[in-house]
């Protein structure tokens, strides 16, 4: 089974620099060139594979530690602040305890270059290491988390935070301040073996570079970053970039045959991407032309919800329409009211609508008529969602201190909370089996409890319905508002 991971992840930068012709001829994937670092290392290799988006490096080399290094590197030459992320594994049995797969980062491809390195060891070490200046001995912070294959590399000025799970679970983090290897360095995969005499093979896939937003994002930042639009199968975690652009799309949701995907863009126009011609085509909304990220289709897929802004009725206002475009239908009078779910049965409309000062959760007819608050807690109440039987919607609330997922009834009665951590998680979407849901979880030294902003680093969970068990992390995301606030499995 697949689902729709992300809308607005990505930024692939012009910083990104070739430096020198020979470089270019080495070009792989995403990266300028690649070559082994150190002296007279046994050759090593680095390819990428399109139809996988994999990259598989081999390298060998005495080792990545004391005053210099050897080792196989795919890199490009950037500039600033960046985020590195990739899912990596080892190919084949273990030679020697101590090889090596991960990200590095070096001010020079010279073997003693100073250097910072996240990177996990064929005995499940993990670590953060660094050279602080040519020449160096090699430090290191050893993670207590081990067999790691998750790994992500931050910089921040002269700051690097090393985030590694094992697949599935969450971050453990550690960070190195006060480092210089100048503006222009060297980003990229590496792999060691630990042995001058073998080479070793990494697998890396899901491999992302993120030029992060400058500032602190909120609620009201606008999303201008470019995008990747994603599909996740939920079974392996394998994520494919199916459509990326250098602007900001948003919300994709599936249409039920399967065929298309919906999403929004910056500007607020509706599209339609087409999974087999993998073109895009907008879809006609008459004069509603200002739709945010909370757009909805019906179960039957005939029809689509849009939450339209009109600044003289208080916000967004909620309208229908045929799902292949058409002339748009008004179903509430007055905003803000943000569209989150549609019945089964076609009768119904949920949302969150602020009335008075407040955000509840609203019902109303499909076909317009007078609305029904659902909830009346202090603090927002959000994202309402029904399960395909219809005998719940799920929503999130922040009514017990952090946002966490509840469901109630139909009517409004029963309401229970589901998840109960120390995260803040927004938006249950609920598989079409009725199984299962996904959400999305920030967090809180990021993010106060009643806000989810875009350019945040955020989990996207699963949890059986009833939220007995453990979440499992589906994917490790920048991302946030706009990324999945809309049904899309």
């Amino acid at each position: 089974m697949k689902k729709i991971n992300s809308g607005l992840l990505l930024l692939f930068s012009a910083l990104f620099l070739i430096s020198n012709a020979a470089s270019s001829q080495n070009k792989v994937g995403i990266f300028d060139g690649h070559g082994d670092i150190g002296t007279n290392v046994k050759p090593g290799s680095a390819i990428y594979i399109p139809a996988a988006q994999q990259y598989i490096i081999s390298g060998a080399g005495y080792n990545v530690w004391f005053d210099h290094d050897e080792f196989q590197y795919a890199w490009k030459k950037m500039k600033g602040d960046f985020i590195l992320y990739t899912r990596a594994e080892f190919l084949g049995p273990w030679v020697n305890y101590h090889r090596k797969v991960g990200w590095m980062v070096r001010k020079s491809l010279d073997g003693n270059s100073a250097q910072v390195n996240a990177v996990e060891h064929g005995d499940g070490l993990t670590s953060l290491q660094w050279r602080p200046t040519t020449g160096a001995q090699t430090e290191e912070h050893r993670l207590k988390m081990k067999y790691t294959n998750i790994i992500q590399l931050e910089r921040k000025g002269n700051m690097y935070i090393m985030r590694a799970a094992v697949y599935g679970d969450t971050f453990e983090t550690d960070t190195l301040k006060n480092i210089d290897l100048g503006d222009e360095v060297y980003v990229g995969l590496f792999v060691g073996s630990h042995n001058s005499d073998v080479v070793e093979t990494g697998v890396f896939s899901n491999v992302r570079i993120t030029v992060p937003y400058i500032g602190i994002a909120n609620q009201t930042t606008p999303m201008t970053l470019g995008s990747n639009l994603e599909i996740l199968d939920v079974a392996s975690g394998k994520r494919e970039i199916i459509y990326k652009v250098p602007y900001s799309i948003q919300a994709p949701n599936w249409t039920p045959d399967g065929k298309s995907l919906i999403f929004n863009d910056g500007n607020g126009i509706m599209y339609r991407f087409d999974l087999e011609s993998k073109t895009v085509a907008a879809i006609n909304t008459g004069g509603i032309v200002h739709n945010n990220n909370d757009h909805v289709l019906s179960f039957d897929g005939k029809m689509l919800g849009l939450s339209n802004f009109e600044k003289d009725l208080g916000g967004s206002i909620i309208y229908t329409v045929a799902q292949g475009g058409g002339y748009p239908t008004q179903i509430t009078p007055k905003g803000p009211s943000y569209l989150h779910g549609w019945s089964p049965d076609g009768k119904d409309l949920v949302f969150c609508g602020e009335r008075n000062g407040e955000f509840d959760v609203y019902k109303v007819p499909a076909e317009g008529g007078k609305e029904i608050r659902l909830t009346d807690a202090k603090g927002l109440d959000d994202g309402p969602e029904y399960t395909p039987d219809g005998n719940y919607i799920y929503f999130n609330s922040v009514r017990s201190g952090l946002m966490q997922i509840w469901r109630m009834k139909p009517d409004g009665s029963n309401q229970e909370q589901i998840t109960n951590d120390g995260y803040d998680n927004w938006f249950a979407h609920i598989s079409p089996d009725g199984k299962w849901f996904d959400y999305i979880t920030f967090l809180p030294e990021e993010t106060s409890a009643g806000i989810h902003p875009p350019y945040k680093h955020v989990y996207i969970r699963l949890l059986p319905l009833d939220g007995k068990g453990t979440p499992k992390v589906l994917a490790y995301v920048y991302g946030g508002q706009g990324s999945m606030n809309t049904p899309n499995w």
